[in-house]
């Protein structure tokens, strides 16, 4: 008898509830949309940040430690420390050697133009360097894809070939010299060398000032071959939390099981200590303007999709109550005849929470299946890249549902238990 009542409401009703289902299914496409965006929103805003330079510097222990205590800029001649470069394949060898996007290694050396007798900086850096790894894997890194978001005019120089440079706008300026054109140097050894300009590049900073060499070149003129002065290493993290605030004060301050969480989540402090552990004498710095920036973004993105979630289901759960209160309403006379044969107040509430809950999970599933098709344009607009449908979201999405149908029956149901059998009956 009751799944007959259910079902002779739903024929009767079928307007009204097509309205609910088509309301559900407006607030559960946005909230999956948004869920599923906010869930995966991590890892695609990273490497979009990413593009944008490198938020780790690694540089020598005892240069490092100068610089701390004097105020000393890495480079400045403040020591002779300097990293192996044989060594730097090992950055891919660490626990989150995944999240760790590109590095390249810099080595400066001052040069002077051999025709204008001018000075400038030469960095010798690699390009697009294939590296065999200790795992048995090759990874292909350097500025080619740490610094993509250059202005180049022209190409990047091969890393095996010592005759080519690429040089910043000002500094191409000051020597007159434009793409395809050669430079002449000397560098500390004194001795003249010619590279072809591949390229001019404009990065918008003090870089524009600078000509880049392949390592092995600058190397030679310094006679510091196999060494390196310093690393930019561009790696995909987690934003900071207090566990790891306390964990860059310090780490030994951590229980063994903080101390677990933090070095198996991506903080950027975890990977700079992952970094240490397998260089030798190494300091590996975060460059805490671009690593809190990224936090900072991610975090704003989140909260704006978390509201948005929010905005949408509170309307649901207006257009609900207001959809299921007209929907009693009409049905007053129903439900106080259903009353006056013996139906208890509970019975009633359930006979018209089933119908509700029913159209809901209608709503619901057709909601779900638009969301995930609005995350998917989203992904591909704003991102480039499919979005991930997310476990958690399922979960999520079912308790907002019940939640939100819920809280739109509650006008109803206070009307509902209102109701007297011999008012309604009556006409009053």
């Amino acid at each position: 008898m009751f799944f007959r009542i259910i079902r002779g409401g739903i024929v009767r009703q079928r307007r009204k509830l097509l309205l609910i289902a088509i309301t559900v299914m407006l607030g559960v496409s946005l909230a999956t949309a948004m869920l599923n965006v906010m869930l995966d929103v991590g890892d695609k805003i990273n490497q979009e940040l990413k593009t944008y330079g490198a938020n780790l510097n690694v540089v020598p222990r005892g240069a490092s430690f100068l610089g701390d205590l004097y105020g000393l800029e890495d480079g400045a001649g403040v020591s002779d420390k300097y990293l192996a470069e044989d060594e730097l394949g090992r950055l891919k060898t660490i626990f989150w050697a995944y999240n760790i996007v590109d590095f390249t290694p810099y080595l400066e050396a001052p040069a002077r133009a051999g025709d204008k007798d001018f000075a400038f900086a030469a960095v010798g850096t690699w390009f697009a360097k294939t590296l065999d790894l200790p795992t048995g894997e090759k990874v292909t890194t350097g500025m080619r894809g740490l610094k993509s978001w250059w202005s180049m005019d022209g190409e990047w120089p091969d890393d095996a070939r010592n005759d080519q440079a690429v040089l910043g706008y000002v500094l191409a300026r000051r020597l007159g010299l434009k793409k395809g054109d050669t430079l002449g140097y000397s560098g500390p050894d004194g001795k003249p060398a010619a590279a072809t300009v591949t390229g001019v590049f404009n990065s918008g900073s003090a870089e524009d000032d600078l000509a880049y060499l392949p390592l092995a070149a600058v190397q030679g003129m310094t006679g510091l071959d196999g060494l390196v002065r310093r690393v930019e290493v561009s790696a995909l993290t987690t934003p900071e939390n207090d566990l790891a605030r306390r964990a860059a004060r310090s780490p030994a301050s951590l229980s063994a099981k903080e101390w677990e969480t933090w070095y198996c989540t991506a903080y950027i402090g975890a990977i700079a200590y992952q970094i240490e552990e397998v260089l030798t004498d190494a300091r590996a710095k975060p460059i805490l303007q671009v690593a809190e920036s990224e936090g900072a973004i991610l975090g704003k993105i989140e909260l704006l999709m978390a509201l948005l979630t929010a905005l949408g289901m509170a309307c649901s759960a207006l257009a609900l109550s207001n959809l299921v209160t007209a929907s009693v309403l009409e049905r007053s006379t129903e439900i106080g005849l259903l009353k006056a044969i013996g139906a208890t107040d509970l019975d009633v509430l359930l006979l018209i929470l089933a119908e509700i809950l029913l159209t809901a999970v209608a709503g619901a599933g057709a909601g779900y299946s638009l969301g995930l098709w609005f995350s998917r344009i989203i992904g591909q607009a704003v991102f480039n890249a499919a979005i991930s449908v997310s476990p958690t979201a399922v979960p999520l999405v079912a308790a907002m549902v019940v939640f939100v149908t819920v809280l739109g029956c509650v006008p109803a149901i206070k009307l509902l238990l209102s109701l007297r059998p011999t008012q309604v009956l009556h006409g009053r």
